[in-house]
């Protein structure tokens, strides 16, 4: 084991089974946002393991994951605006430092990987993953005008 497969299973143990927790438990707020970012801290752990075990066919499964992620954040946020009006999600916190642990990854395995076009896909990766994640929160939150009523 090296220390790339190390970090994606803190990543993924640790982070998606604290959100598949959340989606399965607690208030629809709750609910909600835990979906959001179980996508957004699954993409960083596929990016590791793909480093971790030299397959380079893991990074196309972040990018559609980071691509469809944040869509299906926004299908819900459409779907549930009546119940999420009453009490809508603040995650704001959590968010940005699943953007944070997002950038930090894609910034270590561009390091890793060098100038190449493994390194464009990665930060292809990067700014889908950071912005589809800021942008699906803010639809959650009534941020977005005619998502939420925003």
């Amino acid at each position: 084991m090296n220390g790339w497969l190390l970090a994606a299973t803190v990543v993924l143990g640790g982070g998606v089974g604290a959100t598949l927790w959340g989606v399965a438990t607690g208030p629809l707020r709750r609910r909600a946002v835990a979906q959001n970012l179980s996508t957004a801290l699954a993409c960083p752990g596929l990016l590791l393991l793909a480093q971790g075990y030299d397959r380079p066919s893991y990074l196309d499964l972040a990018l559609v994951l980071a691509l469809l992620g944040p869509v299906g954040t926004l299908v819900f946020a459409r779907l549930l605006t009546a119940e999420l009006a009453d009490d809508p999600p603040r995650a704001w916190g959590v968010t940005w430092a699943v953007a944070g642990l997002g950038a930090a990854v894609v910034l270590a395995l561009c390091v890793a990987a060098g100038p190449s076009r493994a390194m464009a896909k990665l930060l292809l990766v990067g700014a889908l993953l950071i912005g589809g994640n800021v942008v699906a929160t803010r639809a959650l939150s009534g941020g977005i005008a005619g998502v939420r009523g925003g």
